[in-house]
């Protein structure tokens, strides 16, 4: 599908030229008619978009000089209504802050009156290209990517891999040993093993070796007879036989006691066992899927795991990646929570301010996706309102992302101020010199790093409107464009 989405690429395209010199208009539209494109034309602002409101054009050629208009108030328009079209800028008045600007808001090229014929489609051909592209990518992108995979949440590249790994090991009878840190998810993925498989319509029963005592073990799985043992009144099937034609689950398989560890590695290679106080074997076609919060090698190197029974069932390794490598899967994962909990305990929340969520992705979450649901139910549970803000997040997590969860930061680190009267000599007073080792100047850091966070704090809080935010802190977006240049400079340092 891609291969052929590739080879077809536009050859025409329809053009909206904004142009307010009728002549230079009736030029640049012979070139590009030459070329077999269907150009429109409009001289004015308002008259450009009226024609973005009547169809949509594949680009649009934007002078910037309008009559009635800045041709950047256009631009702004077309990026806030996430208009799908490229945009070029064509002006004589070029400079590198309204080509910053420009490129911010997403034109795909800036050309500089005069230009040629050759220069102008080239341009176009170029941009529409690029266009093109970009297209076969979004819909690779759509196509591939999944945000959810039966109960799983998540955009990563982590988890896309997780679930690649999943269909490819689903259908086979091959055991899969899942392993990652608790509250990853691994009866989630066994689950989701278990669905994908020719065995679906079978049970799935799952199996918690760390939460049955080591002495009813054994007829856990393998069941028992009548009169086994002390409290043997009837008999009773195991995990092995009530799982027969579907999948068998074994949670935390490393906390199994060693010597039921043989008869476990004797059942996985014949899959024939024999229950508690029986002399008869039986059989269970079943496909075995187990899991460990542990690292299974260091039990293995410990004496805890037997080695034999380790490589038996390690044949499709899958690890579960922790919540905190999985990036923005960590908001994806906490607005689908709180959505159920909102329904569940009756609120008005509907989302995270800015901070609560920057407060999110910068904790590190050791109890992953169990934690987080036990975080949200408590902001949910104990505060009322419509944004889960940062005052609401428990305290633990207050402390561990410490500066970076108040909602409202202060512009500058608090610092003693030391008052001085400039002295008429226009020379520095002595009460000005400051010792290394004055501890109360511990807190002054350089000027330019206290302007970007001040800079950058404004901007996030226009939702990445730079025009927006320099209007706010009465300054130019220009001033804002070239100080960032400036920032990048300095760090390189």
């Amino acid at each position: 599908m891609t291969q052929r989405a590739l080879k077809e690429r536009p050859r025409q395209a329809r053009i909206l030229l904004v142009e307010d010199s009728p002549a230079m208009a009736a030029v640049y539209q012979s070139y590009l008619e030459a070329e077999q494109h269907s150009v429109r034309v409009a001289g004015t602002g308002a008259a450009a978009l009226s024609e973005l409101n009547e169809a949509l054009p594949d680009l649009v050629l934007l002078d910037l000089h309008l009559p009635d208009m800045p041709g950047m108030a256009i631009l702004q328009h077309i990026h806030d209504h996430a208009l799908h079209c490229a945009v070029v800028i064509i002006t004589a008045h070029g400079s590198l802050d309204i080509a910053s600007e420009a490129m911010r808001l997403g034109a795909s090229d800036f050309v500089s009156k005069p230009f040629d014929a050759a220069r102008l489609n080239l341009t176009v051909a170029n941009t529409l290209e690029k266009r093109h592209l970009s297209r076969v990518v979004n819909q690779y992108r759509r196509t591939f990517t999944r945000n959810r995979f039966h109960g799983f949440i998540g955009s990563s590249l982590a988890m896309q891999a997780v679930f690649r790994i999943i269909e490819s090991a689903a259908p086979s009878k091959a055991t899969v040993f899942i392993t990652g840190e608790s509250g990853t998810g691994k009866e989630l993925c066994a689950e989701a093993i278990h669905q994908e498989s020719p065995r679906r319509k079978g049970p799935l029963v799952a199996l918690n070796c760390a939460a049955i005592p080591a002495d009813l073990m054994e007829s856990e799985i393998f069941g028992h007879v009548k009169g086994a043992f002390t409290g043997a009144v009837s008999q009773r099937e195991g995990a092995a036989s009530r799982a027969d034609g579907g999948t068998l689950f074994l949670d935390e398989v490393c906390e199994m006691d060693l010597d039921l560890q043989s008869k476990l590695l004797r059942f996985i290679q014949s899959r024939r066992y024999t229950r508690v106080g029986d002399n008869k074997e039986q059989q269970a076609d079943i496909r075995i899927v187990c899991a460990t919060n542990r690292d299974p090698l260091e039990e293995v190197r410990a004496g805890r795991f037997r080695e034999d029974l380790y490589y038996r069932l390690n044949v499709i390794p899958l690890p579960l990646p922790p919540l905190r490598e999985r990036g923005d899967d960590i908001l994806l994962i906490a607005e689908h929570l709180l959505e159920t909990m909102v329904e569940e305990e009756q609120k008005s929340f509907r989302g995270f301010s800015e901070a609560a969520a920057d407060a999110l992705l910068g904790y590190d979450w050791p109890g992953n996706v169990r934690e987080l649901e036990n975080v949200l139910r408590n902001m949910v549970v104990l505060n009322e309102g419509t944004l889960l803000d940062t005052p609401m997040l428990p305290a633990h997590l207050q402390t561990s992302v410490g500066a970076t969860v108040s909602a409202v930061p202060p512009a500058l680190p608090a610092a003693p101020v030391v008052p001085y009267a400039p002295a008429v000599t226009g020379e520095p007073p002595a009460a000005l010199t400051i010792q290394p080792e004055d501890q109360a100047m511990a807190g002054i850091r350089p000027l330019w790093l206290q302007e970007k966070e001040i800079i950058e704090r404004s901007i996030r809080l226009c939702d990445g409107n730079i025009p927006r935010a320099a209007a706010l802190l009465e300054i130019s977006p220009s001033t804002i464009y070239r100080k960032r240049m400036g920032w990048e400079k300095m760090q390189e340092q």
